[in-house]
C-alpha cells in the first residue's frame, strides 16, 4: 500500500487546479488502491482497475465500479490517475497503456515519493507524451501530462507494453515484470524447493505461488504428490503459472485468490510458501505472519508447512503459536528453511 501522504500530494494537484477535475464523464484509476483518498473524488464517476485480489475485493465491497480483472480495453476518460506499481518496467507499461488509451486533450496523473522514483516516473511519462508538469509536497512528486496525439511516442509505448508480457526466463519457467523475483529464480525459493523431500505425498498448496516455480519443482521431483493447488493474489501471475505448469496440468490447479480470506479449512496435507513481507511498496512483516496463520488453518491435523524466509524476519514465535512442532531445516546465505508440523486448533 502507498503511504497516505502520496495520495495527499496527488489530490493536491487537483485541489490547486493544476490538474483539472472533469465536470462530467468517467475518471479512470489504474492500479487502484482502497483508502480514504478515493472518497475525495466523485465516486459515481470513478472507474477503477486493479489486478490485486485483496484490493479488488475491498473496492467492490465498498461499492466502487471496478473493471473486470481480465478486461483489456481501457475506457476513455478525461482524467486518468495512476497509482504506480513497485517495479519499474511494470510501471512503464501502465504509463504507456494509459497514454495510448487517453483521448485527445485529457490528462494522465500519477504520484510517487521522491525516494521511490518520483522524478524517474515523471521522466517516463514525459518520454511517452512529449510533455509533463509536476508539484512536490511531503517529499512526494505528483506529475502529469496532457495527451496530444501528435507528440506521443507510440513506438516507445508499444516497446514498454511488449516488455511487460510474459517471458521465458529459463527453460519452462515463465514470468513478467512486477512478479516477485520476476527475471531470475529467487535463491530462497530454490532452497525451499530443494528441501521438500522426494517422498512427500498427498495434496499440497502453494501460498503466494507467483510464477509457479516451487510447485513446478515439487511436481517434477515428488512423484507421490497427488496435486498442487497454486494460490496467488496477483492476477498478472496467472498466465505465467499456466505456461510454467503446462507439463503438470493434470496434477495442479491455479486460483486467483486472497490467501488470508479464501482458503478452505483443514484440507491440505502440506503447504509451501515464500511469504511476502511487503504490501505494495511498504514493508509489512505482519503479512508473513498472517500467511503462517492461514497455512495452519488450511492444513489437515497432521499437515506440514515448509517455509522459506529471509533470516532476519521474525516468524519463529508465530510458527510456535500455530504449530505443535517447529524445526529449522537450513540456515544459509541469508535464508532460513523451516518445517512446521501439526497445526494447533484454537476454539
Amino acid at each position: 500500500m502507498m503511504d497516505p501522504i502520496v495520495f495527499e500530494t496527488l489530490l493536491l494537484a487537483i485541489e490547486r487546479e493544476a490538474v483539472p477535475l472533469p465536470e462530467t464523464g468517467p475518471i479512470l484509476v489504474l492500479n487502484a488502491e482502497p483508502g480514504p483518498w478515493l472518497h475525495q473524488l466523485p465516486k459515481d464517476r470513478l472507474v477503477l482497475r486493479t489486478s490485486y485480489k485483496p484490493h479488488h475485493d475491498a473496492l467492490k465491497a465498498a461499492g466502487f465500479n471496478v473493471l473486470a480483472v481480465d478486461s483489456v480495453e481501457l475506457p476513455e476518460a478525461q482524467l486518468t490517475i495512476i497509482v504506480p506499481p513497485r517495479q519499474r518496467d511494470q510501471a512503464r507499461a501502465v504509463y504507456a497503456r494509459a497514454v495510448l488509451a487517453a483521448p485527445e486533450g485529457s490528462t494522465v496523473l500519477a504520484c510517487l515519493p521522491n525516494t521511490l522514483g518520483g522524478k524517474s516516473g515523471q521522466d517516463a511519462l514525459e518520454a511517452l507524451s512529449g510533455n509533463s508538469d509536476s508539484l512536490s509536497k511531503h517529499k512526494c512528486r505528483a506529475y502529469w501530462c496532457v495527451k496530444h496525439g501528435a507528440d506521443v511516442d507510440e513506438e516507445l509505448a508499444q516497446d514498454w507494453i511488449d516488455f511487460d508480457a510474459p517471458q521465458l526466463i529459463e527453460p519452462g519457467l515463465w514470468s513478467r515484470p512486477g512478479l516477485f523475483s520476476w527475471d531470475r529464480i529467487d535463491p530462497g525459493s530454490e532452497m525451499l524447493a530443494d528441501s521438500v523431500p522426494e517422498y512427500t505425498k498427498g495434496i499440497g498448496i502453494d501460498l503466494g505461488a507467483g510464477n509457479g516455480f516451487i510447485s513446478r519443482e515439487i511436481l517434477a521431483n515428488c512423484p507421490q504428490v497427488e496435486r498442487m493447488d497454486l494460490v496467488e493474489a496477483e492476477y498478472r501471475a496467472m498466465i505465467c503459472q499456466e505456461q510454467t505448469m503446462a507439463p503438470h496440468a493434470a496434477r495442479c490447479t491455479m486460483r486467483w485468490a486472497d490467501v488470508l480470506k479464501d482458503l478452505p479449512p483443514a484440507t491440505y496435507d502440506f503447504a509451501v510458501m515464500n511469504p511476502p513481507f511487503h504490501t505494495g511498496r511498504a514493508d509489512n512483516n505482519e503479512l508473513g505472519r498472517s500467511f503462517i496463520r492461514a497455512a495452519a488453518a488450511t492444513l489437515r491435523n497432521g499437515g506440514t508447512l515448509w517455509l522459506v524466509a529471509n533470516r532476519h524476519l521474525p516468524y519463529e514465535d508465530e510458527l510456535a503459536r500455530c504449530f505443535k512442532a517447529v524445526e529449522m531445516i537450513e540456515d544459509d546465505d541469508g535464508y532460513k528453511i523451516i518445517r512446521a508440523d501439526r497445526p494447533k486448533r484454537f476454539k
